[in-house]
């Protein structure tokens, strides 16, 4: 009777040691948002990432370029200079000015003190912030055009930006979901011989029109853009408003040249080289030191 109880014992613990012996069950890694069990995206977070629409084809979707659609007046693809032919200063677009509130009649007399003294005013563009629209129109570099049904393209030689026209019919993006940037949301649509574009939603971070004049969120322009008969010159009536930062409306009309003969550089905008630059304000700096120097 003792040996069975033994044997019974025995039996007992060497299943309890087996039991014991036998690795812990991990529980297996919680798999993240947005992924698969295999390591990879799902289509939500793919759709995301990709900036996906919702309820229209983008741009370049073979069925929205294949849309039947009236034929366009006019065909801006090629490469566009702003024409200097008047005088240099035609790049500004001003004056005349608009009746400024207080940060634009700030910034005009604080330019002008600079002009005096022969130093830089808000050169953030030196320091390689964007140019912005609109002033990245009137920049002194060549503009390659491409023109698609559904869309204009602008590659800008100075610092290789880049603008988009929408001509597809969308509309302009929800407020509470836009994304401000420096050359806005630009829906733009056929009217007669003309093309009028409406561009909203600008970033207002270090963001300036001719001599450092400011905007805010609330500034917004009508492009109204014509060609000539022989397709040699572009002109654009801007009509600018900014509630925040002036009265009524900014008027200023600029035209291009057609530039058969040129392309676009790759051009990339470096803080180290630029700070060498006499029309920065680091430049300037340098320049100072190396007169004191002598």
């Amino acid at each position: 009777m003792r040996l069975k109880y033994l044997a019974c014992m025995s039996a007992l613990l060497m299943s309890t040691l087996a039991i014991a012996q036998q690795p812990a069950t991990v529980p297996a890694p919680a798999v993240p948002a947005g992924r698969t069990a295999g390591g990879g995206i799902t289509q939500d977070r793919e759709d995301e990432l990709a900036q996906k629409h919702d309820g229209y084809y983008g741009a370049l979707a073979p069925q929205n370029l294949a849309k039947p659609r009236p034929k366009p007046p006019f065909d801006l693809t090629g490469t566009w200079f702003i024409d200097l032919r008047r005088s240099f200063a035609d790049f500004r677009f001003g004056p005349p000015y608009p009746e400024f509130n207080e940060p634009g009649q700030t910034a005009l007399r604080e330019a002008e003190e600079a002009r005096r003294k022969n130093v830089p005013y808000r050169d953030v563009i030196g320091q390689c912030f964007p140019a912005g629209m609109p002033m990245i129109m009137t920049r002194v570099w060549p503009i390659n055009m491409i023109q698609l049904p559904t869309a204009i393209y602008m590659l800008f030689g100075f610092t290789n930006s880049m603008r988009f026209i929408y001509l597809d019919g969308r509309p302009h993006t929800d407020p509470d979901t836009a994304v401000y940037t420096y050359n806005g949301e630009s829906i733009g649509k056929w009217e007669g011989d003309a093309l009028v574009v409406n561009t909203k939603y600008f970033e207002k971070n270090q963001h300036y029109i001719d001599s450092g004049i400011p905007i805010s969120e609330e500034f917004e322009m009508t492009e109204r853009i014509t060609l000539s008969k022989d397709g040699m010159r572009l002109t654009i009536d801007y009509s600018m408003t900014d509630p925040q930062m002036w009265k009524g409306e900014w008027k200023s009309s600029k035209s291009w040249l057609r530039q058969d003969y040129s392309d676009i550089p790759e051009a990339e905008c470096l803080p180290n080289l630029n700070q060498n630059l006499p029309s920065t304000a680091a430049g300037q700096q340098a320049v100072d030191e190396r007169a004191k120097s002598n």
